[in-house]
């Protein structure tokens, strides 16, 4: 049975199914959908056109599906649409989309983490974890797997590929190739392979060394990009194609890696609490 204390405000137009829990306090606005078992904390506040799965929740003072921070917006109905056993943390933000035909997206089994902030027109893919702080401007794209570490920004239309992770405090203005890791501000930098989210996707024996030596293509090779990608597409491998397709399509460009003279560090351990 759903429970919906008193002093929660939830508007008449909202679709809340069974064993919710909506706390103190909390505000649920005109044509909000709730699946089953979402716990809303109190003080959170779940935006018009948000559509949650279920298992999800919503924190203290968290704030989903509110109108976009966007000088043309125009105040149209648009949309937020979040998956299932997502947990948003204290007074994270995740804005709706700028247009009804597009749509801020939240996959499944993410962690967003206090104070981070996920702007209007992101599609964020299953299993990512954004930290504290972290700011992530429109239209960013952040595949599966992906870590986000804490007080970094990501620029507008810029992309996470599946299993990069993103060190503390760097500011991304670029893509971030799948597998990879960037570290840095003014410049980010690719400075390896994310050893840990390799091994925590299950990547092991050929698939690994793949990836490697796609990594040695890309950054220590010098080859110009085209050479570089038909190299990496001619490894063959699930990962590796991917990779390729990655680069190619890329619109704001990767990152750069290490000078050529630089030693290479192909896998980054990073202790993790």
């Amino acid at each position: 049975m759903t429970t919906i204390h008193p002093t929660a405000i939830v508007s008449s137009t909202a679709d809340i199914a069974s064993d919710c829990e909506i706390g103190p306090y909390a505000v649920i606005e005109d044509g909000v959908v709730l699946g089953p078992k979402n716990r809303i904390f109190p003080h959170a506040v779940i935006g018009s056109g948000t559509v949650m799965g279920s298992g999800n929740e919503v924190h203290f003072g968290a704030v989903i599906g509110h109108t976009p921070q966007h000088k043309h917006f125009s105040n149209t109905p648009t949309k937020t649409l979040i998956g299932n056993n997502n947990v948003f943390r204290e007074h994270c933000q995740i804005h709706r989309s700028t247009s009804a035909t597009s749509a801020t997206t939240i996959g499944n089994n993410c962690l967003v983490m206090a104070l981070a902030h996920v702007a209007h027109d992101c599609v964020i893919e299953d299993e990512v974890v954004i930290c504290n702080n972290s700011l992530l401007a429109g239209h960013i794209q952040v595949g599966s797997r992906a870590v986000i570490s804490g007080n970094c920004v990501i620029h507008q239309f810029s992309r996470i590929g599946t299993c990069a992770m993103v060190g503390g405090l760097s500011a991304v203005p670029r893509d971030v190739p799948p597998f990879m890791m960037a570290v840095g501000n003014r410049p980010c930098l690719i400075v390896g392979l994310n050893a840990v989210g390799l091994r925590r996707a299950g990547l092991e024996g050929e698939s690994r060394n793949k990836i490697k030596a796609a990594f040695r293509i890309l950054y220590r090779s010098g080859l110009v990009l085209p050479d570089a990608v038909a190299q990496i597409s001619a490894l063959g491998s699930p990962e590796t194609l991917h990779l390729a397709k990655f680069v190619q399509t890329s619109k704001r460009g990767i990152l750069a890696g290490p000078r050529m003279d630089d030693e290479a560090t192909e896998e980054i351990e990073v202790a993790e609490g």
